[in-house]
């Protein structure tokens, strides 16, 4: 036990130290199921590296939260040149918009970081059943995190 609190509190430091400044950022959303509950999950790639620099685990998903999630990004790094690439979400791409960011539409290409993320995840809980059964949301929050910093560790 004390090796996985000792990780998410590396996983948490290394998040608060870790700045990027990437020309451009994959972000995305995905459903996950939290016992039997759906969660919506946010991540955003850098699809140069593709490093897996920020998570958010939310149980709806709208464009204040979408904004929100932008904005923790934008206090961790530094993305005001940045590009961003957006899919078909319309949350985030009204968050983007407010928000006063570079945007575009793309389905494929860079995007595909932010998928590639995602599979992975979604390859790795089939194992739970495709959902995270009797744990909480901060739970499998400290999981997600912990997934990242492997993650980044890997690539």
């Amino acid at each position: 036990m004390s090796n996985v609190l000792d990780l998410l509190f590396i996983t948490g430091f290394i998040r608060l130290i870790y700045s990027l400044n990437p020309d451009h950022v994959a972000v995305d959303e995905t459903v996950i199921q939290l016992n039997n509950e759906p969660y919506w999950l946010y991540a955003a790639v850098d699809p140069e590296t593709n490093e897996l620099f920020h998570t958010s685990l939310e149980p709806t998903t709208n464009t204040v939260i979408a904004q929100t999630f932008l904005a923790e990004i934008e206090e961790k790094h530094d993305v005001s040149e940045a590009v961003f690439l957006v899919d078909g979400s319309h949350s985030l791409q009204a968050a983007c918009h407010r928000r006063g960011y570079n945007f575009r539409y793309e389905k494929h290409g860079n995007r595909n970081a932010v998928e590639r993320v995602f599979r992975e995840i979604k390859r790795r809980t089939v194992c739970f059943s495709n959902c995270f059964s009797n744990a909480s949301a901060d739970t499998a929050d400290d999981w997600i995190t912990s997934l990242s910093f492997a993650w980044n560790q890997l690539i």
